[in-house]
């Protein structure tokens, strides 16, 4: 009895300790209020969500949607730091899982797959999969990308998509992984690559950013659709609420258009540049009804 009754306390003292620590580690909105500190998960390229303008600041439209998230902490935790954390495709969820950042600001698609390992916000942007593609190289549609070798950038979901269309049609491609979108488009630029792919806006920011917009164009094919969230720690229902709270807000009073137009529609540093990319249906319909959910 005695042999039974210590292993039966080992094993409640384990699963005690064990939820204590997942409790814990989930906990980021009481970890915030402890240090007085949150870090902020943002990007250098990913325009026009999160990038450095000239004076090397982290600047774009999911940084502000974060900042307003820590506008409403503020309220609670006055004196609050904001630390800024430089994230990659590649790395970004596994800073969330290990708590080097608390939230990330940037331009990362909403998954089941991903659903797995973190958290995210209601949709802040519905995104599809597309081509980029030299306007002079002949390639019009996909079908013309048979045997080609083609640019990825690393972490994103553009890869396994690559790699369904290459299989269902037939397309033989060829892959080469870049460490971030400007890499990306390089390959793309210097024709080490005869296409990008990737989501639409962010092809759309690396084009208008070119030296010469005009030299790229879209394929016509378009995918998926993708949900973008800003990410956070999986099964953290308390920050999600905070985070959520905010964005609902934002997009019944109307500042939510005000955010997405002030980075979509007008000029945006450092060079002025316009993407001219209007919210879309699938975005108004998400304003009008906010839901983190992804197709099944």
């Amino acid at each position: 009895m005695g042999y039974r009754f210590f292993s039966r306390a080992v094993l409640i003292a384990s699963v005690s300790v064990f939820v204590s620590h997942q409790a814990q580690a989930a906990d980021t909105l009481a970890k915030i209020k402890s240090t007085g500190e949150i870090r902020l998960g943002v990007r250098d390229a990913s325009v026009p969500f999160s990038y450095l303008d000239q004076n090397q600041k982290y600047v774009g439209y999911s940084v502000d949607l974060c900042m307003k998230v820590v506008d409403k902490l503020k309220q609670s935790i006055p004196n609050l730091k904001v630390t800024d954390v430089p994230v990659t495709s590649a790395n970004r969820i596994a800073l969330v899982n290990n708590g080097n950042i608390d939230i990330e600001c940037a331009s990362t698609a909403n998954s089941l797959e991903r659903q797995k390992q973190v958290g995210f916000s209601v949709a802040t942007f519905v995104s599809h999969t597309k081509w980029l593609v030299k306007a002079s190289s002949g390639i019009k549609t996909a079908a013309d990308l048979k045997g080609k070798t083609v640019v990825y950038t690393q972490g994103s979901n553009a890869l396994q998509f690559a790699k369904e269309i290459s299989e269902k049609n037939g397309l033989d491609l060829k892959f080469i992984p870049a460490h971030d979108h400007g890499e990306s488009m390089l390959t793309l630029e210097n024709g080490r690559a005869a296409a990008f792919i990737e989501d639409d806006i962010l092809l759309a920011a690396k084009k208008a950013d070119a030296s010469n917009p005009a030299g790229f164009a879209f394929l016509p094919e378009s995918y998926n659709s993708l949900a973008y969230g800003l990410m956070i720690a999986k099964d953290d229902p308390a920050f999600k609420k905070v985070v959520d709270d905010t964005l609902k807000s934002l997009m019944a009073s109307g500042e939510f258009n005000q955010i997405y137009k002030k980075w979509f529609v007008d000029a945006i540093p450092p060079r002025g540049i316009k993407l001219d990319f209007p919210m879309s249906d699938d975005l108004k319909e998400r304003v009008k009804n906010p839901s983190d959910k992804v197709p099944s």
